[in-house]
């Protein structure tokens, strides 16, 4: 047998062998006791992470729920316009009042050079710039 066991020593331990010594600070410290503020920390900790989990949910929650109601007032928004033109549309058709002299003063203007853009597809979908996120 060629290895030798090396003795550490207790009186000059090195860096990785040393010991934690709390009997310096305090003589009626343990750490194998619980201290007696120990459990009312731990609830109010745990209390405090309730707490915390509950927020996240609820603001998690809420704005979610605001962006489903932005979406559903844009799109009632837009409902409303397209209903607000077609009701002018018709009553205009039916009083027939609109002439030249009248149409400059509710701002409308004559249209010039004409010109129509076919897009296959859905184009009358509105889109939001941003989601909401």
């Amino acid at each position: 047998m060629g290895t030798q066991i090396k003795k550490i020593s207790k009186f000059n331990p090195s860096f990785f062998q040393g010991k934690l010594d709390f009997s310096a600070t305090r003589k009626d410290f343990s750490l194998t006791m619980a201290h007696p503020y120990e459990t009312f920390f731990l609830r109010t900790l745990m209390l405090i992470l309730l707490v915390l989990c509950f927020g996240y949910l609820y603001f998690v929650g809420a704005s979610v729920l605001n962006i489903i109601a932005r979406k559903e007032a844009s799109a009632e928004t837009i409902r409303l316009q397209s209903a607000i033109a077609t009701m002018e549309q018709e009553y205009f058709a039916l009083t027939h009042s609109v002439d030249a002299s009248v149409a400059s003063t509710i701002g409308l203007t004559t249209v010039a050079k004409t010109q129509y853009v076919y897009r296959p597809g859905n184009a009358a979908a509105a889109t939001i710039s941003s989601n909401g996120l």
